[in-house]
């Protein structure tokens, strides 16, 4: 159904604006959809375990602020690095109570989402930074590689990776069967504490790779960053197929999740659709998917 869904808004779209398959039309539409899509391919794996992480965007905010504070005195490896290890250690602290306590992940990454906004508004001091190196905005924001913006290929390379995790080791099996039955994994030998704090480590280290990914393009670090992109992020994964509950899905669902929800706001972007009106229509995407969401759950049970 959704490739059908994606190819009516790609036929939409032609109509409203012929250009919009002129090659730089697309990849402008690549990069707008690379840190959702990095975000979803995270937050696809946290569902499937039968976890939830709200916590992304504001991990990625204080990964983000972070790395651009250290870049001009250790440079922009370094920088980089402080990102995606600020994240990893945002996802091992979620992990970790989500693992030790047995608390709802939806009330741990709740809290995480407070702390971790706070600590970037106390670095950032409240204000943007726009101490970017240029090197680093140009590398990795605007250059291209056969064609392909390198930010593009970041995050396809995410895609990948997170694919070849579920599909062909073994923490996608245990991924899978966490979600299918928490307790009966747990009695068939699965380390379900150590497996559910490495599902948010990944979380948290693709949240700091997003950091990289949104401060080279924006060429700001910016305190709160994105704040919504944990909610699209949530509602292309659902769209897409992978079932709230846990225990399903893949990453092919979340890729068309991504593309749907992507083309929906390129197309009301195209036709003079305010910014108010589009945060409204994401809203409905979220309710329609969780009403999919139910309905195919109904389903598979009869």
């Amino acid at each position: 159904m959704l490739p059908l869904l994606i190819l009516l808004l790609a036929l939409v779209a032609v109509m409203i604006e012929p250009r919009f398959l002129s090659t730089n039309n697309l990849l402008n539409l690549l990069r707008q959809l690379t840190p959702l899509l990095i975000f979803a391919a995270a937050q696809g794996i946290v569902i499937m375990s039968g976890g939830l992480d709200l916590s992304q965007s504001s991990v990625l905010s204080v990964a983000g602020v972070a790395g651009v504070l250290v870049m001009p005195q250790l440079g922009i490896g370094a920088g980089v690095c402080v990102m995606v290890a600020v994240g990893a250690f945002c996802g091992l602290f979620s992990g970790f109570v989500v693992a030790a306590t047995g608390a709802s992940p939806l009330i741990v990454t709740l809290s995480a989402l407070s702390i971790t906004q706070a600590f970037a508004l106390i670095l950032a001091n409240g204000v943007p930074i726009y101490d970017v190196p240029g090197e680093y905005t140009d590398l990795i924001g605007f250059t291209s590689l056969a064609g392909i913006p390198v930010m593009v290929l970041i995050g396809l390379a995410v895609l990948a990776c997170c694919w070849v995790l579920l599909r062909f080791t073994v923490f996608g099996r245990y991924v899978y069967a966490m979600g299918s039955n928490f307790s009966a994994a747990s009695h068939s030998g699965v380390d379900v504490r150590f497996y559910t704090v490495l599902v948010y480590v990944l979380s948290g280290v693709c949240a700091g790779i997003g950091a990289v990914v949104v401060t080279a393009w924006t060429s700001a670090a910016q305190p709160i960053a994105a704040p919504n992109l944990a909610l699209q992020a949530l509602a292309s994964v659902v769209l897409g197929g992978v079932a709230l509950k846990g225990g399903s899905g893949g990453m092919i669902h979340v890729v068309f999740g991504v593309v749907t929800l992507g083309m929906l706001s390129n197309v009301l972007n195209m036709i003079g659709v305010s910014a108010y009106f589009q945060t409204l229509a994401v809203g409905l995407v979220i309710l329609l998917a969780v009403c999919l969401d139910r309905l195919r759950q109904r389903s598979a049970r009869r």
